[in-house]
């Protein structure tokens, strides 16, 4: 039976190209009939394969050769989120990135335009559907409710079951949840698949839900944790002094301790099928051994008793939550003790969606999470799945975030080489976020006099944990490229979204605009909360939310708008950019800005009326502060930023540029993300839809294109630019361009 249904997994993962074997709110939670869903998956496979002679014949009449004018047979993209061209210049002059550097002088590198906003969202939006975020609509992370003000996850809704049968307490959905993907337009795998070409797609951000097409899909950024957030953590300790009891992104449990056992509890999801929605919960019991090396933990539901060593992680944990009779909720996390003696510390990562009975559809087909589960191990579902914020707030250090963050890349290594083994013709595309996660999180070490850097170690094991992290990820090609090996079908690219930048000082806008009269507080106020809690808005003309920009209080759009249309809002807008473009920090004498887009005059997509009405181009070393972004308005309009979040992109596009590089030359000296999506459907030979609004960058069949060889370093950005870039063909290391 094992066997069996291995078999039925792995052709419902096939059966699409049989032939080739951040902050804010959470999207929400909703029971998805997982178990439901995966029967029909598996009987869908069975009927699969029972009619697969007749699909082949019928498939091979109709469509014939998709392949036919193509330049390439297969095309592997290799996303690696957030990896900066002046550090990996920087790293193969070294000689560090031999496999990098090698498809470089082979083929291409090139400093590859990102999306602006420069962000993850943003950028892979625009990589999925080949429009920049007017045509996709996705601006930031978050966005705002225009009736409320409150803050709204801009990628995801999710909704419950709309009909219902009430049985005493329980509420029991007649029907599944409507989960909708916000991102406009549609992918171009998904017109690779009505062309009849496969594609095998891994941790693509904004790709949750997972939207039906001719391939296989495993989602990315923005899936939600079991709880329905993007990420909450649990700490408990018996110290009771140990901090607050809630950390931003987390929650702390104080444990009550008698002898050397402690009982507590590991908090779940809300139960939407028992009225007022309680928490789900299981019991905890921590038994601490006589010698005080280890802990063991039992856990309701959890057959086993789990050893737990000090500062290392225990495998993944499923964890199953009893929602009614004869209905539970699976998920898994991980364990890590932070201290045994005196006191006993444990850090539990969020609860990730069980991939191998998710409670929410993770995959395209849903089975395909299961397949990967089964052949691999769990693995880790969440989207934002490095627990940045537990690293922020010092819950845990370093090295356990840096061991999280490799053993992520590990599980996704294995994935994305199982992908590239099955494809022979088609498109494989997975995305790394480990290059991103550890430089959010390590770019201090980069800079001796970084804010972030004080109360904290600023040497030792991981102060060259970015280098290290580029040096894996070069293993990884080289890998794929002894895979590939000199197959002149294959196109290999190495994309990111954007580069990176130092992140020292942070901007509220918000006080900015109250200080300059544009925004108004309840009289008695001089501050305000998270979500614009003393905001009059009677009297307020903008406002920030998020990391992209401002808003303008719009009347007819916004609830309580007060600006009217037309020229009342072009002064307006052109005022502040005006204003802020010239806003100067005390502390440094240098400008904060360096350019502000008025949205209506910069963007000409369908979705431009959802964007921030202005975004703000930040100079490198500066970007909307932690405050801002959650909508408060402080004292103070600038601050150090004293998190471990030490870098970042949310700056002016032109200082933040991704990289390219390629196994095939390329006819443009300054290839864009836009053109990727358009060259892909291209050099399968496919006319890109006309909505598109890339180019082709590539010439033909191999061997016709004109630009090859290695990044002039010269090209590389200057102001503000990462620490790494090049002002000249002899390195120049060192953070003065970016410490500002």
């Amino acid at each position: 039976m094992k066997r069996l249904f291995g078999l039925v997994v792995l052709t419902v993962a096939l059966l699409a190209h049989p032939a080739h074997a951040y902050i804010g709110p959470g999207a929400g939670f909703a029971f998805a009939g997982s178990f439901l869903a995966l029967i029909a998956a598996f009987l869908l496979a069975i009927g699969t394969i029972l009619l697969w002679p007749l699909t082949f014949v019928w498939r091979t009449i109709r469509v014939g050769n998709p392949f036919k004018n193509a330049a390439a047979r297969r095309i592997i993209v290799l996303g690696l989120d957030g990896m900066d061209p002046g550090l990996a210049t920087k790293f193969m002059q070294e000689g560090k990135l031999p496999n990098f550097r090698k498809l470089a002088e082979q083929g291409v590198f090139r400093t590859l335009d990102t999306s602006n906003p420069s962000m993850s969202p943003v950028a892979w939006s625009t990589f999925a559907t080949g429009v920049d975020a007017s045509g996709h609509g996705i601006f930031d992370f978050l966005t705002r409710d225009p009736c409320t003000y409150a803050p709204l996850l801009s990628s995801t809704d999710i909704g419950q079951a709309t009909r219902v049968v009430n049985i005493g307490k329980y509420i029991i959905p007649l029907g599944s949840p409507k989960i909708t993907l916000l991102q406009r337009g549609q992918a171009f795998w998904k017109v690779l698949g009505e062309k009849h070409i496969f594609s095998i797609i891994q941790r693509v951000p904004i790709t949750f839900p997972p939207v039906k097409f001719r391939g296989l899909l495993l989602s990315g950024m923005c899936v939600p944790d079991l709880r329905g957030s993007q990420g909450t953590f649990a700490f408990f300790s018996t110290q009771t002094d140990a901090g607050v009891p809630a950390f931003t992104g987390g929650e702390q449990t104080v444990l009550r301790r008698q002898g050397n056992r402690i009982r507590s509890r590991i908090v779940g999801p809300d139960n939407g099928m028992v009225r007022g929605n309680p928490r789900m919960i299981l019991p905890l019991t921590l038994t601490i051994a006589d010698d005080k090396q280890s802990v063991k933990m039992e856990i309701d539901g959890v057959a086993e008793p789990i050893t737990l060593r000090f500062e290392t992680y225990s495998p993944w944990v499923t964890l199953t939550f009893p929602a009614a009779p004869t209905v539970k909720v699976s998920g898994i996390a991980r364990f890590y003790l932070t201290s045994i003696d005196p006191e006993v510390s444990l850090y539990m990562t969020p609860i990730h969606i069980d991939p191998e009975n998710p409670a929410m559809p993770i995959s395209h087909p849903s089975v395909y999470a299961v397949y990967l589960a089964k052949k691999f191990g769990s693995f880790a579902t969440l989207g934002l799945a490095e627990d940045t914020w537990a690293l922020n707030e010092r819950v845990i250090d370093e090295k356990a975030f840096y061991q999280a963050a490799m053993d992520i890349c590990e599980e996704r290594e294995q994935m994305f080489f199982d992908a590239v083994s099955r494809v022979k013709t088609g498109l494989v595309t997975t995305v790394f976020d480990t290059t991103d996660r550890i430089q959010h999180m390590f770019y201090r070490y980069l800079d001796p006099t970084h804010p972030a850097n004080e109360g904290k170690p600023t040497g030792g094991e991981y102060a060259n944990a970015i280098e290290r992290a580029y040096i894996h990820m070069d293993g990884v090609l080289g890998k794929l490229m002894t895979q590939v090996g000199d197959d002149e079908n294959t196109v290999v690219m190495v994309i990111s979204d954007h580069g990176f930048t130092n992140f020292r000082r942070g901007v509220n806008l918000n006080s900015w605009l109250r200080e300059n009269g544009y925004l108004t507080l309840l009289p008695g106020s001089d501050t305000s909360g998270d979500w614009f809690e003393k905001v009059d808005w009677s009297k307020t003309q903008a406002f920030s939310l998020g990391l992209t920009g401002l808003f303008i209080n719009r009347k007819g759009r916004e609830q309580s708008g007060i600006v009217t249309e037309g020229d009342e809002y072009k002064r307006l807008t052109h005022e502040i950019a005006r204003k802020l473009e010239a806003l100067v920090d005390p502390q440094t004498g240098g400008r904060a800005i360096r350019r502000v887009e008025i949205a209506p005059e910069y963007f000409d997509g369908p979705a431009r009326f959802d964007a921030p009405d202005l975004l703000v181009g930040y100079e490198g070393g500066y970007r909307n502060s932690w405050d801002c972004a959650t909508g408060s308005v402080t004292r103070a309009i600038f601050s150090d930023n004293t998190k471990s979040w030490s870098g970042d992109h949310c700056v002016d596009p032109a200082i933040v540029p991704g990289v390219f590089f390629c196994n095939r030359a390329i006819v443009t000296p300054q290839p864009r993300l836009i053109d990727i999506p358009y060259s892909i459907l291209a050099l399968f030979g496919h006319k890109p839809p006309d909505y598109m609004q890339g180019k082709m960058i590539f010439v033909g069949k191999a061997g016709s294109a004109t630009t090859r060889g290695l990044l002039d370093p010269a090209s590389l950005p200057q102001s503000g630019a990462a620490p790494g870039a090049l002002v000249s063909s002899t390195p120049a290391w060192s953070v003065d361009h970016v410490t500002g």
